[in-house]
């Protein structure tokens, strides 16, 4: 048995009080709801959907891109930063998204993209040119079409007319912006220290494109690649320079606005002024060994009970003391990995959203995995998606035409519905006090209540023994205490912890789960695949 006390991380200082207290909601435009019937999803079907998306009582939307671009990569190679994509509607919609959300209480934070742009950016086609011109130093070329650059840089050449090679962060039609490089080679003139006069006016025109969206009602950015920016920066120390410049221009101009980081390594993120950082599927195998399966490992949240929890708490905990105060959030799952659905049941979905939605920071559900849309293998590949696809598909709303995403008709739809007629949709679980829907609400509506379960509370784990179930932690802040039981696994478990104190266990959330309580202790029962959600009292 462990009885391992971790103290609260508190937003670091200034951060807007809002995020402490917000659940997240990932919307995936392209996906969530058509309402002009073209098969894509857009703007207007984003707002006609608000009142759901306030029914389950979140706080904000984090909005994948939705800026004009070729789609090569779904929108993260961005070809204007101030325009709308047609597809998804106008500037005067994204805007009318704002003022319709904050009418319900719901904040709306924009992806925002400042490591590449499209290869169809303006900005790029001007660097192409054989000329000098204000963009020719805007992106990060070689000196010649022969000279291939280094690792672990990729570069494309035989583009344009150019006599170079450009740097890409990911697809070759993703050209990396030059914030210039931390410690340039001089044997690679091309190489520009971050004050040369490129690298500054993309600094500049990073602030420009949040003051554009900010003055416009955004309540603040979730920043794709966060950590790239500054190359040949090992530790990457003029990069956090670089955002911590950021944080303060935000801090004076914007207070209340979030600033959210893809980094993953939340010491650094806190560091560079970040407000919360995500612990994502990609680098130490934390949060991978939750939800998916590895060669050497279960994960935890499996009905065989073969997995550990220790492989995400050692990870976590560690992450959280070097945070310097940032949020750290587990997400449901993204855009960019399995859907939390993978190959569970509703029973165990709800025993995963019980960990997710009493944890510390501030959670993010995606869109559908409330209802326990499933990742989906195999699909053809959209707009760079290729693995990802699965995980991509429409919004299902109810048994209509195409589950109530789009009116068009089915070969013109973004991705393919799942096909299943037993797929779950928000109508059939809407009115079902016993669906996932149903729970995730109550979960939300109880965090909304509790401050002692919202991002700043203490967590203290009771139960989290290698390879053993269940899981069980305590949350609490000033005189409030919640103790938190998980079980995901199919057989019945106890576990006996220490708990200081007389005061009686009310059970505030749970299926399955018994606790017998002791001056000094408790023993808690529970069957397979439970949860429960108790209040001292």
């Amino acid at each position: 048995m462990s009885n391992q006390n971790t103290s609260a991380r508190s937003a670091r200082t200034g951060a807007p009080s809002w995020l402490s207290r917000a659940v997240f909601y990932q919307v995936y435009p392209q996906s969530f709801c058509d309402a002009n019937g073209d098969g894509i999803g857009d703007l207007p079907g984003l707002i006609s959907k608000l009142d759901y998306i306030h029914s389950l009582g979140v706080g904000a939307i984090w909005l994948n891109p939705c800026f004009v671009s070729p789609f090569h990569d779904a929108g993260y190679d961005v070809a204007d930063y101030l325009r709308v994509a047609p597809r998804y509607g106008t500037n005067a919609d994204l805007a009318r998204l704002f003022r319709e959300a904050d009418r319900r209480g719901i904040k709306v934070c924009l992806d925002l993209v400042p490591g590449h742009t499209s290869i169809e950016h303006p900005w790029f086609q001007a660097s192409c040119r054989h000329r000098q011109n204000r963009y020719t130093d805007r992106y990060i070329w070689t000196g010649s079409a022969w000279d291939g650059g280094a690792p672990p840089m990729r570069f494309i050449n035989g583009y344009s007319e150019r006599d170079g090679c450009y740097a890409v962060n990911f697809f070759y039609s993703q050209p990396a912006l030059n914030f210039g490089f931390a410690r340039p080679d001089p044997m690679r003139p091309w190489q520009q220290p971050v004050d040369a006069p490129g690298p500054k006016a993309n600094r500049a025109e990073l602030k420009r494109i949040m003051r554009f969206w900010l003055d416009r009602g955004a309540a603040g950015f979730r920043v794709d690649m966060a950590f790239s920016l500054v190359k040949n920066d090992p530790d990457r120390k003029t990069t956090i320079a670089l955002w911590q410049e950021v944080r303060d221009w935000l801090d004076g101009a914007y207070p209340e606005a979030a600033l959210i980081a893809e980094w993953g390594d939340p010491g650094e993120a806190g560091r560079a002024g970040f407000h919360l950082d995500f612990m994502l599927h990609f680098g130490a195998p934390g949060y991978a060994s939750l939800f998916f399966d590895r060669p050497s490992s279960r994960a935890f949240f499996s009905a065989d009970g073969q997995g550990s929890v220790r492989f995400f708490l050692d990870q976590y905990l560690s992450l959280r003391r070097k945070g310097q105060g940032v949020h750290v959030s587990v997400p449901s799952s993204n855009h960019d990995m399995m859907r939390l659905n993978t190959n569970r049941s509703p029973a165990d979905l709800k025993v995963a959203f019980t960990f997710l939605l009493t944890w510390p920071g501030p959670p993010f559900i995606y869109y559908g995995d409330e209802i326990g849309m499933r990742y989906r293998p195999g699909l053809s590949s959209k707009e760079g998606g290729y693995g990802r696809t699965g995980s991509r598909t429409p919004m299902q709303w109810d048994a209509t035409k195409n589950a109530g995403f789009s009116r068009a008709a089915p070969d013109k739809l973004y991705l393919p519905i799942d096909p299943r007629k037993a797929r779950p949709t928000v109508a059939r679980q809407d009115q079902d006090p016993n669906s996932l829907l149903s729970h995730v609400r109550r979960l939300i509506a109880l965090r909304n209540a509790s401050p002692a379960l919202q991002a700043d509370g203490d967590l203290k784990l009771l139960f989290a023994e290698p390879n053993a179930y269940p899981f069980i932690f305590q949350r609490k802040l000033g005189e409030e205490t919640f103790v938190v039981a998980l079980n995901p696994a199919k057989r019945p478990v106890r576990a006996e912890v220490k708990l200081a104190g007389r005061k009686g266990l009310k059970l505030a959330l749970g299926q399955g789960a018994r606790v017998n309580r002791e001056p000094g202790r408790a023993v808690f029962d529970l069957a397979g695949v439970s949860y429960a959600v108790f209040q001292l009292q």
